[in-house]
């Protein structure tokens, strides 16, 4: 009966998520308006960014801004499919599959080393500003699990050459800093200072095709990355988001992305068959922070350590990730997995199938972001299913 719950909530997401072709907003799609936020200075743009992503009212018909395909979300979204495929035989998520592969094909960003992508819209902050489409390691990781999944379901030749080309723009396009402790790739050509799960998820991408290909090189610099980051995990097994290594301090924040570095490294094991005890220690106190300081017992994600609020549909999916992809390491965590995707359903979906964006104490943004929300709610909710078969 609760297997049934959790196939019918993703049922209506799905309905929900055809119905629109798999187009959608974005919390970080203002600068997709008409209006020229530039004039304001360097300070316009992220402040209008920031107006769109916490304004619970969506204005972006309003501003201009169109619903849109988002490389990103494609990848999420080809993993899902790919996985629905491999549960059920059924030949619609095939031709779904297919079709988001053949688009993500013909949509890479030009001009770099290899197939690499990023997000269609601009961003900034106020030391930069980044073009739609301006590929990152993050964006392009996302994309090449997916293809990797299509990969090991179908068997598409396409898929492994895109895989070792996305590599070549990893190796060649991205920074690197190098340290006392290991390397940091970069998390966009133009990027400074090492971001943990930014890097990590460059390490994805190097190790998939490495693993194909039998590549040595990658190899060795996947390894010198992994080291840096274990060299910055806390002793409470936390990690902090970066480190600037021009004034030799760090971002603090904590939130689902210790659930993209513990992932990432479980990964790197695991396609590597690196058997280095470091990293498996790394892992474990790294699930054991994040299951007992990031959620709450009855299945509710805090926001960002310490602050509780909001519950954030992005920390509820990696949570339902992680635990379901990382079951082996605790017989708790099958089962929290399916208590955060019911706390997830029961509170965060809406009667027309789609999921909220963040649930605070006095109000609900009900927003439905296409890639943070139901991408990463498709892919958390296969995921989660295909654990229980397997299990």
């Amino acid at each position: 009966m609760k297997k049934e719950f959790f196939k019918n909530s993703l049922a209506r997401l799905i309905e929900y998520i055809e119905r629109d072709d798999l187009k959608g907003y974005d919390p970080y799609d203002t600068l997709n308006s008409y209006f020229p936020f530039k004039i304001f200075g360097k300070w316009g743009p992220p402040v209008a960014i920031q107006f769109g992503k916490k304004n619970p009212f969506n204005i972006r018909p309003l501003m201009g801004i169109k619903k849109g395909l988002n490389p990103k979300g494609m990848g999420l979204f080809l993993k899902a499919y790919s996985i629905m495929y491999r549960l059920t035989g059924e030949n619609h998520y095939k031709e779904k599959a297919t079709d988001i592969f053949n688009w993500l094909s013909e949509n890479p960003s030009d001009g770099y080393s290899g197939f690499c992508w990023g997000y269609n819209f601009d961003w900034a902050s106020p030391g930069s500003y980044h073009n739609a489409y301006t590929p990152s390691a993050v964006v392009t990781a996302f994309v090449v699990d997916g293809i990797h999944e299509y990969l090991k379901v179908f068997a598409d030749k396409d898929a492994e050459e895109i895989i070792h080309s996305a590599a070549k723009y990893t190796d060649t396009d991205l920074p690197v800093s190098e340290f006392d402790t290991g390397l940091s790739i970069a998390y966009t050509p133009a990027s400074k200072g090492a971001c943990y799960n930014a890097s990590l998820l460059g390490v994805e991408t190097l190790v998939k095709s490495a693993n194909l290909s039998h590549n040595p090189a990658y190899m060795t610099k996947c390894k010198s990355a992994v080291n840096f980051v274990l060299s910055k995990q806390k002793e409470d097994g936390s990690w902090n988001y970066s480190f600037n290594p021009d004034n030799d301090t760090e971002r603090v924040q904590i939130d689902f992305h210790q659930g993209y570095v513990v992932q990432s490294l479980y990964r790197y094991k695991k396609i590597s068959g690196d058997d280095d005890p470091a990293i498996e220690k790394a892992i474990k106190n790294g699930l054991s922070f994040y299951f007992e300081n990031q959620f709450f017992e009855s299945g509710r994600a805090k926001w960002r350590l310490p602050k509780l609020y909001p519950a954030d549909i992005h920390n509820q999916t990696q949570g339902i990730i992680t635990f379901s992809e990382m079951r082996e390491y605790s017989g708790d965590y099958l089962p929290f997995a399916e208590k955060i995707a019911e706390w997830t359903i029961n509170n965060m979906q809406d009667k027309h199938g789609f999921f909220y964006y963040q649930k605070f104490k006095a109000f609900t943004n009900k927003i439905p972001y296409i890639r943070w929300s139901q991408a990463w709610m498709m892919l958390a909710l296969t995921t989660f299913l295909e654990a229980k078969e397997e299990n």
